[in-house]
């Protein structure tokens, strides 16, 4: 495959921008300050981010064998994903807790 020309770098960077600021402002035009927020939005605001990290669960232990050994790390790390959350109550805390705890033992311990 050839490599893009130019132009065709300068269109794909300025579609990349467009899309990217469009995601970023299209909520605020038009859910504006003015009117409720619809009852749904509210909801997915509110379910959205238990479902996202339950799916990131299944995505990264779809491969684990329970059966094996080499399933410890795996349960301490997500033990300690649920402790961290259970503290602080922080989504991005609580994912990179885990991921250190789990990325440390692997690699210095198991």
């Amino acid at each position: 495959m050839s490599p893009m020309t130019f132009p065709q770098q300068a269109i794909t960077i300025a579609l990349c921008v467009l899309a990217t600021v469009a995601t970023r402002f299209l909520p605020f035009l038009i859910f504006s300050g003015r009117k409720e927020t619809p009852a749904f939005v509210k909801y997915l605001g509110w379910a959205l981010p238990s479902a996202i990290f339950a799916m990131l669960v299944v995505y990264c232990l779809r491969n684990t064998d329970v059966a094996a050994h080499f399933t410890l790390p795996e349960a301490i790390a997500i033990a300690a994903t649920v402790g961290l959350h259970l503290w602080k109550r922080q989504m991005l805390l609580s994912i990179a807790g885990g991921t250190a705890v789990y990325m440390l033992l692997v690699q210095l311990v198991f």
